[in-house]
C-alpha cells in the first residue's frame, strides 16, 4: 500500500512539474496574446480560407491560415501577397494559425520582429510556437532553433514561405 501511494505521489509531482514548465509566462504570454488579437490584421491573399498543408511544411497540421498585423501589412501587395523584396519592420506580427483534423484551431507559429528584444534571433525576429489550450510547443526563449532551417529554404522573403508554396 505504502509502494501505491508512493508512486502515486511521485507521479503527480512529475506530472505538476512537466505541467508547470508547459505554462505561459514572459515572452510566451506577450505572444500568445499577440497571437489571439485580430483586429487589424490582413489575412494571406486577402482571405481567411484555409490552406492545405505544403510539401515543404515541418508543421503537422493539414491546413493553416496566415495574418499579419498592420506593420507586416504595409509589406503586403494589393493582391495580399508578400512583396518580392520585402523587409518587415519592427513591431510586424506574423501568425500562423495551424487547424487540426477535426478543423480546429490547435497552434499558433508567431513572428514577431523586436530586434532588441533578449529572445530574438540574428535576423530580429522573436518566434514562438504556442497552443491553443495555452502551453507552449516551442519556447521563444530558444530563439527559432527548431523553425529557421525550414523557414532559410529557396525562396523564402525575411523567413517567409507563404508566396513560395501559395503563390
Amino acid at each position: 500500500m505504502k509502494y501505491q501511494i508512493l508512486v502515486t505521489l511521485s507521479f503527480l509531482f512529475v506530472f505538476a512539474s512537466c505541467k508547470k514548465d508547459k505554462t505561459l509566462d514572459g515572452i510566451d504570454l506577450e505572444l500568445f496574446k499577440m497571437a489571439q488579437e485580430t483586429a487589424g490584421f490582413t489575412w494571406y491573399k486577402n482571405t481567411d480560407a484555409l490552406l492545405p498543408k505544403s510539401s515543404g511544411s515541418g508543421h503537422n497540421f493539414p491546413s493553416l491560415r496566415t495574418r499579419f498585423n498592420t506593420i507586416a501589412a504595409t509589406q503586403l501587395d494589393g493582391a495580399g501577397k508578400i512583396e518580392s523584396t520585402a523587409v518587415f519592420p519592427e513591431g510586424s506580427v506574423i501568425v500562423k494559425e495551424l487547424i487540426n483534423d477535426n478543423g480546429s484551431l490547435e497552434r499558433y507559429a508567431i513572428l514577431f520582429k523586436a530586434a532588441n528584444n533578449e529572445n530574438a534571433d540574428a535576423n530580429g525576429w522573436v518566434w514562438g510556437y504556442i497552443n491553443e489550450d495555452q502551453t507552449i510547443s516551442a519556447s521563444a526563449t530558444e530563439k527559432g532553433a527548431s523553425c529557421i532551417s525550414c523557414h532559410q529554404q529557396a525562396g523564402n522573403i525575411d523567413y517567409m514561405l507563404m508566396n513560395t508554396f501559395f503563390p
